[in-house]
């Protein structure tokens, strides 16, 4: 099998990033210039799939699913793990005008088809589900067809697309506000109920591309390995579409997922330059550097990077250690089509551990409560604006007016700007904490307790409490044979912490609950343990 070569030292002077305008055409300059050039390697048998063979697969699908009844315009959902099916099914979509929407399959029946109905679609576009799982049940009342990409047929990859289901819906719910210019909705991390839609135009898309291409330089030389599912902005803009965009490489993995036990093998078929994930697998990967990396040469990383959750220091020192390579952390969200900001490759600018970088193809401020420019230091809230930034949610004017102003996304977090431009976030202000009048960022005290030796992991939690309106709660997963109690942890904290912010509750647990990008279930969290009478540790 044939595999990029290692990426060459770049000349930031001459580097520029690919010209494309949105997914229709992401793929044709590679495809026209270097038609037998690797885009995937996919499945177990690591399949390689050259850019003319996806271009071709892609016009392939665009052909049927126009066959089959869609209109430029209309919105399908896609429903896939990270397979070829997903990529075919997503720029076949594209060309055929129609605006993809991808969809968690692990969602249960009932919410996948509230989204789905939500959004008004007309098809359902299904791929593989992850582990070889049987197909997701969308139970939205529209035609679900099937996607099919066979690898191995006579040497030429091939696609079919099953319409047995039926002709297209009507067109329905909030697809009737979507544009001609519109490439894609995702949804933002949530339950039913919390999750907003988010649409985004092919020159969203465009500039979410470049801006990631531009950051990292990447190139024709890179490859990685898609640890990210693509139903969400991570895994999609990051790792597929810049990587296609730019004419590296992408392994997607057997079973359509992340697997610790089989990465660094993916990563060394792949001939992988870098990889980017959510702090949760880094510390995986951290576990298990002692033994993964020993046998096979792993490949020469340029960078490693972490989004979509901070990431702890330690972890990010030990895995530059472990690996020889610089840990990029990255800030964005699914309303600025991923990344917002970015720390730079090193010969651009020093990295500072904690900081989320500096602005990526876009404007970002910091304000306070009344609107005004936070001088450096000052926490506020963070706001963007720029070509990724979306313009608002879809049959939501409500949010849409609270969170966008002018082309300007408020974003809910918190944060602060160095001397030098660099973004520190400090929290979300809805998590925010008042303890008798005191503001308890909770990202903050993690951070600390995700210092104290043997803890893990940490989620810090709003208890009600009668005398102070709330109170600070804390569960911990706890780890090493020597693993500290209840009273060890607070006594860490209290050499640590302002009065205020030490947890008056603690409850050590096996473990937390997670969203499918990796980042804390919050509201999970609140659920199982703020209003559980049952405190041990309690002070």
């Amino acid at each position: 099998m044939a595999v990029p070569a290692a990426a060459s030292v770049r000349d930031p002077d001459r580097y520029r990033p690919p010209v494309v305008t949105g997914l229709t055409d992401l793929l044709d300059r590679h495809a026209r210039g270097r038609p037998q050039a690797p885009a995937l390697i996919a499945g177990a048998d690591r399949a390689e799939v050259s850019y003319r063979a996806l271009d071709e697969l892609a016009d392939a699908v665009a052909g049927q699913l126009t066959a089959g009844g869609l209109c430029p315009g209309d919105a399908v959902g896609l429903v896939s793990a990270n397979t070829a099916e997903f990529v075919v099914a997503l720029l076949g979509g594209a060309r055929a005008g129609l605006v993809v929407a991808p969809v968690d399959p692990a969602l249960p029946e009932s919410q996948m088809s509230a989204r789905l109905e939500a959004l008004g679609v007309r098809a359902v576009l299904l791929g593989p589900a992850a582990g070889g799982a049987p197909p997701p049940a969308v139970g939205s009342g529209v035609p679900a067809w099937t996607v099919r990409v066979d690898l191995s047929a006579a040497g030429r990859a091939m696609a079919a697309l099953a319409t047995d289901a039926g002709a297209p819906a009507a067109a329905r719910g909030a697809a009737g506000e979507l544009t001609a210019q519109d490439a894609l909705v995702l949804f933002t991390a949530g339950t039913t109920d919390r999750a907003k839609m988010v649409p985004l135009t092919h020159g969203n898309v465009a500039a979410s591309v470049r801006g990631v291409c531009a950051t990292y330089e990447l190139g024709p030389g890179d490859a990685t390995v898609a640890a990210m599912p693509f139903f969400h902005g991570h895994g999609l803009f990051a790792t597929l579409l810049s990587t296609l965009a730019s004419g590296g490489c992408v392994l997607l993995p057997a079973h359509g997922r992340f697997s610790a036990h089989t990465f660094w093998d993916d990563m060394r078929a792949a001939g992988a330059t870098w990889f980017t994930a959510v702090p949760t697998i880094h510390e995986v990967l951290l576990e298990r550097a002692a033994t993964d990396l020993t046998g096979p040469r792993v490949p020469a990383l340029r960078f490693l990077r972490s989004s979509s959750a901070p990431l702890n220091t330690a972890t990010q020192r030990a895995l530059e250690r472990a690996l020889g390579a610089p840990l990029l952390s990255a800030y964005g969200m699914t309303e600025s089509a991923h990344q917002a900001t970015s720390e730079p490759l090193p010969r651009h600018g020093s990295l500072k551990h904690g900081s989320a970088g500096r602005p990526a193809g876009l404007e970002l401020r910091v304000l306070d409560p009344d609107g005004k420019p936070c001088p450096p230091g000052g926490v506020g809230e963070v706001w963007v604006h720029g070509p990724p930034v979306a313009r608002g949610y879809l049959g939501n004017p409500a949010e849409t007016a609270h969170g966008f102003a002018d082309g300007w996304f408020r974003t809910g977090d918190l944060g602060v700007l160095g001397e030098d431009g660099d973004l520190f976030l400090t929290g979300r202000l809805k998590n925010l904490i008042v303890r008798g009048g005191e503001k308890v960022v909770p990202e903050h005290v993690e951070d600390v307790l995700a210092g104290c030796p043997g803890v893990a992991e940490a989620a810090v939690f709003a208890v009600p409490d009668a005398t102070y309106g709330q109170r600070v709660g804390a569960a911990v997963v706890l780890s090493g044979a020597e693993a500290p109690g209840a009273e060890e942890v607070l006594r860490y904290c209290r050499g640590r912490l302002a009065s205020f912010e030490v947890p008056d509750r603690i409850r050590i647990v096996a473990s937390l609950p997670h969203t499918a990008k990796g980042g804390l279930d919050r509201a999970a969290v609140d659920l199982l343990y703020a209003r559980d009478p049952v405190w041990p540790g309690l002070t």
